[in-house]
């Protein structure tokens, strides 16, 4: 580290660490001041953990309430994790993630993933997972948002138009810059695409193990916003920012080696070559997702995503390359044969949506549990057989991650009671407000 510092003659650095919503908080220290960091940490107080995204305080109780002095925490450093931003100053310009130790690592997602992470490869287990992350781009500034109140809005391109050459050559100066970014940031981009509406589009990182594909996408996540915001546009990845938008989502693709980096999900003997660990970890995941909805729909918007006519996953079903189930079996050879989870939304923390997709195939692999029988055709024509389901609201959802002994047992208890404490805060308050669509509808003559 001493030696990067040297190199890059710094001056100042920045510390970040992630919060609940996958935003990066943290501060810029002097080097001094950071050598000391690397020693002792760094004290942050944990109600960073109850702050919604534009600094509204949810609850957690012990942390916020009464009763909460509002101290700090120590964050360490991952020395491993440093990287240049690009626009930044020489010398001012590294950043470094940290996470949370002690007590307050049980709230903090980066540290809940490397617990599970940890959990897997004391099983003999290593991840190795990739996610997408879909977004939608304005030709607006956080200014003309505000005066236009979020409504008639311009999107980046005028026309729905996926994977349409015309818009992503008409664009390609943010392609470019997105790109040029991502090499500053030690982003693996793997690729990049027009999605299926106006301004929308795709960005997805590479395959890898650890934590470095998680760090890459909330990096990817919360840069590309800066990026927007400096050439006057703006980015939105709310679930659902319009009645007439489809969803948006952040796939996680998965996979599982052994120790050796033998690909445990391929068995050339078995049908469609799938190992029974992997119809295990389906499995699991078929069995417990559900209970963790909160983790991959956390907002009081995530829940508009599932709308009937969007592209959102109409039960915890799997298939074989079948987009209309929630779990799609991908891929071609042992190298590559994997499971795409389609549930998460795009709002939703990396670092959760992998550490929940990955405890509960972990889980169905140690109980050894057999999948429902795959998808054939279109899975969202209603199936003889009740599907197994998820929770469509979000009041819902926080009962069930709050009851669910699965969630508790591989996330912690400290966890699930602040995060579930949190989303009941958010639900509530917006129980009292009155959107403008209900004014439209019900105002005159309701």
């Amino acid at each position: 580290m001493k030696e990067i510092l040297d190199a890059n003659k710094t001056r100042f650095i920045t510390v970040a660490m992630t919060d609940t919503n996958g935003l990066l908080r943290g501060q810029k220290v002097s080097r001094s001041a950071f050598e000391g960091i690397l020693a002792a940490g760094m004290g942050m107080a944990p109600v960073t953990f109850a702050l919604d995204p534009t600094d509204e305080i949810l609850n957690i109780p012990g942390v916020t309430d009464e009763s909460a002095d509002f101290h700090d925490s120590p964050l360490i450093v991952d020395p491993e994790t440093v990287r240049s931003v690009p626009w930044e100053k020489d010398g001012d310009d590294l950043l470094v993630l940290s996470n949370y130790t002690g007590e307050t690592a049980g709230m903090c997602p980066r540290s809940l993933l490397k617990s599970v992470l940890g959990k897997g490869a004391d099983m003999g287990l290593n991840l190795k997972y990739g996610l997408e992350l879909e977004y939608t781009m304005f030709n607006e500034t956080s200014q003309t948002l505000q005066e236009k109140g979020f409504r008639n809005l311009t999107p980046a391109t005028a026309h729905a138009s996926h994977d349409l050459l015309i818009y992503q050559s008409a664009q390609s100066e943010w392609y470019g810059d997105v790109a040029d970014m991502c090499d500053a940031l030690k982003i693996d981009l793997a690729k990049m695409h027009e999605e299926i509406g106006a301004g929308f589009m795709e960005a997805c990182t590479g395959a890898g193990t650890g934590l470095e594909p998680a760090d890459q996408t909330v990096l990817l996540k919360n840069f590309m916003r800066v990026l927007a915001t400096r050439q006057g546009k703006s980015i939105t990845y709310m679930a659902r920012w319009s009645e007439q938008a489809d969803s948006q989502s952040a796939h996680v693709h998965l996979s599982l080696k052994g120790p050796d980096g033998t690909p445990l999900f391929w068995d050339a003997s078995k049908p469609d070559n799938m190992s029974d660990t992997f119809r295990h970890f389906i499995g699991g995941m078929q069995s417990y997702l559900g209970q963790m909805m909160l983790l991959f729909a956390p907002s009081v918007n995530s829940y508009r995503r599932f709308a009937p006519g969007t592209f959102a996953p109409p039960a915890l079903t799997w298939g074989i390359e079948n987009r209309t189930t929630c779990l799609r079996v991908v891929g071609h050879d042992a190298g590559s044969l994997r499971v795409e989870n389609r549930l998460p939304g795009s709002d939703a923390n990396p670092y959760l949506t992998v550490a929940a997709t990955l405890a509960a195939g972990l889980a169905g692999i140690a109980e050894q549990i057999e999948p429902d029988d795959p998808i054939i055709g279109n899975g969202y024509v209603p199936s003889e057989t009740e599907p197994r389901n998820y929770p469509r609201n979000m009041r819902d959802a926080i009962a069930a991650l709050r009851a669910s002994d699965f969630a508790r047992e591989w996330l912690g208890d400290t966890f699930v009671d602040a995060f579930s404490a949190t989303r009941e805060s958010q639900e509530e308050a917006f129980m009292g407000r009155v959107p403008d669509t209900e004014l439209r509808r019900f105002f005159e003559l309701g």
